[in-house]
């Protein structure tokens, strides 16, 4: 049976290029910018849920399709056909101890969409094999609002790949310069999620203090809310939308994190989407 697929209603679709790079761009909403950067296997419904969720708090979202079939669902065959082609494709760094070149073309996607939307900044949201790049987009100064949900890159193969946050010492240093003028950054995780190592957030902690807010769900056997030892997508498949959930929570905290730093104008049609 074919998996289902959600269309892209109320969004315009245009193509960014950049330093050789080329892919689409899925636009929608009014207010400052957030580029969502989806996660295995694309632009799947739950990227989409949260995408208007945004667009409800007054934000103008702009999703880059970097892989997969936009509006496919978060099948097995869609996973797997996402995953080979992130690993082989140059423009990923799977391995490295550096920042993959995507991430170049983001930092582009988001000063085109400053100048695009105004308002003090922008905000960026990466998840999964897309999480660490929201820290590397953080080098283009007018990102002021970095979200990493469950950055699965580096793969983490050894100790030091699993502590890794995807820079290289360079890139890392003027991270540093970043966060000592007061950017902060936020981490998002399962506790039981090998895919997104502690390690890396120990790394996160060490190199940014006070500066990166972390917020860790219990996954660990037996916790209150049930929450499976394989949970990983913190705020599209593995999200309880109840509130005293945890993966609500952490939702809220999201988007209260960039609206501290982007100050968003109140949603003109909604201020009710959340339920």
């Amino acid at each position: 049976m074919p998996e289902q697929q959600e269309t892209l209603e109320g969004f315009t679709e245009s193509t960014f290029s950049h330093g050789g790079i080329h892919h689409q761009v899925f636009r929608a909403g009014a207010g400052p910018a957030v580029v969502l950067i989806h996660e295995v296997p694309g632009i799947h419904p739950g990227v989409l849920d949260l995408a208007r969720r945004l667009i409800g708090r007054g934000y103008t979202v702009y999703l880059p399709s970097m892989f997969g079939k936009p509006g496919e669902a978060a099948g097995g065959r869609a996973i797997a056909k996402s995953i080979a082609k992130v690993c082989i494709a140059r423009e990923f760094a799977v391995l490295a101890d550096r920042s993959s070149p995507a991430t170049g073309w983001l930092r582009a996607l988001a000063a085109q969409a400053h100048r695009e939307c105004g308002g003090p900044g922008v905000g960026a949201i990466g998840m999964c094999m897309t999480g660490s790049f929201a820290l590397a987009m953080a080098l283009e100064p007018a990102v002021l609002a970095p979200v990493m949900s469950q950055p699965a890159l580096p793969a983490g193969l050894t100790a030091r790949r699993r502590a890794a946050v995807g820079l290289d010492d360079e890139e890392l240093a003027r991270m540093k310069d970043r966060t000592s003028q007061g950017l902060r950054i936020l981490g998002l995780r399962f506790s039981n999620d090998r895919g997104c190592p502690a390690a890396r957030f120990a790394t996160m902690r060490r190199e940014f203090g006070e500066s990166f807010e972390s917020i860790e769900i219990d996954s660990s056997p037996g916790n209150p809310f049930g929450i499976a030892r394989s949970a990983h997508c913190v705020l599209t498949v593995d999200l309880v939308d109840t509130p005293g959930h945890p993966t609500k929570a952490a939702l809220d905290r999201t988007i209260e994190f960039i609206g501290e730093r982007l100050h968003p104008e109140p949603a003109s049609t909604t201020k009710t989407e959340e339920k």
